[in-house]
């Protein structure tokens, strides 16, 4: 019951971060019917090429024991060993070509699914996997039911196409009870081909089914909670509290810089209490005044306190004073537009007796 409640509260789609570390320990999905799918298919292939092409050779190569079973020595060990070779090289030669083709197609499907990665994970001993509990949950829970509904449909499928295929058959089999003995083994190959294609055939709605169901139980699988959600972002990001902190931190040093710097300005303009700008020109370092420092408020008020503490001349000018405030960061020249207005208050300064 926890374990339910605990999957409905997982209402949030997985992020990237989720999916990445699902897929490095191993959590794929992965479709257990498309491996049974593709070794139909291989049966399928290995009957109409290898089969019905190798199927006269073995014939043949076993004949010679059939009919003439006299003609093979049995006086020892080694004759026994000799007739053992014989035919183990005829029939291997026979199903090798078979187990080839069925393994190739089982890795296919496999392949086809996820890209191999070799995993420890996944094969490290687990209390889930021997649990009495966990394998109760399994078989009764909504993957055993689904489990259990798709071998009801394939055993159902695979029924009645039988049952058709044989239907269609039926008189050809009785009427191969007068044929040449000879001619049975193509009779029967020709029939289990046509079997094996018709399941197929009605297997592929039921693989295309499991391959989108077992994608949406693993998407399902990974879904998050809110609270998941954010436990993650403050791994990645870090946590909320401590980044405002540091963030304060490094505004405090800037800021102590910027008012280190004032007792270099030549002027201060400012608005009575609100803004404040320090500017410093010297010809040889710059060729427009340079903004040393910029407030409002208290650290208006403390620019201006640094200025008069150092003699520095503090010119009130409310309108320039904000539109520097706004356009110009520290370190920075002012720009041409405000040329003119500056220029004016330096030559005053300037031009006053000293």
């Amino acid at each position: 019951m926890a374990e339910e409640t605990d999957q409905e509260s997982r209402t949030e789609a997985p992020t990237d971060r989720r999916i990445r570390e699902a897929i490095e320990k191993g959590d794929v999905p992965f479709s257990r019917e498309a491996p049974t799918f593709a070794a139909i298919l291989g049966l399928l292939v290995s009957l109409s090429l290898v089969v019905r092409g190798q199927a006269a050779q073995i014939a043949r190569d076993l004949s010679a024991l059939f009919d003439h079973p006299g003609g093979f020595r049995l006086e020892a060990s080694g004759d026994v060993q000799v007739l053992l070779q014989a035919v183990g090289l005829s029939a291997g030669r026979f199903l090798l070509p078979i187990l080839l083709i069925l393994a190739g197609f089982g890795l296919a499907a496999s392949l086809i699914q996820n890209v191999p990665r070799a995993v420890g994970e996944r094969i490290r001993p687990k209390w889930r996997n021997v649990s009495p509990a966990a394998g109760w949950s399994r078989i009764f829970g909504r993957s055993g039911q689904v489990e259990f509904l798709k071998a009801v449909l394939k055993v159902l499928a695979v029924s009645l196409v039988v049952l058709l295929i044989l239907r269609s058959e039926r008189q050809k089999a009785v009427n191969a009870m007068y044929v040449d003995p000879s001619q049975l083994p193509e009779l029967i190959l020709t029939l289990s081909i046509r079997l094996v294609s018709a399941v197929s055939i009605a297997t592929i709605v039921i693989v295309a089914g499991d391959l989108v169901w077992a994608r949406l139980r693993w998407q399902r699988s990974l879904r998050m909670s809110r609270q998941e959600i954010k436990d993650e972002m403050k791994q990645v990001e870090g946590d909320p509290g401590v980044k405002a902190r540091l963030r304060s931190l490094a505004q405090d040093r800037s800021r102590n810089r910027m008012l280190a710097s004032v007792d270099r300005a030549t002027v201060v303009i400012a608005n009575p209490t609100h803004f404040a700008v320090a500017l410093r020109y010297e010809p040889s370092e710059n060729p427009a005044p340079l903004v040393l420092a910029k407030g409002k408020d208290l650290i208006a008020l403390r620019i201006r306190e640094i200025a008069e503490s150092h003699g520095i001349a503090v010119i009130e000018d409310k309108p320039l004073a904000r539109s520097l405030y706004d356009a110009v960061q520290v370190d920075q020249t002012i720009p041409a537009e405000f040329y003119r207005a500056v220029a004016q208050i330096l030559f005053f300064l300037f031009a006053r007796p000293r």
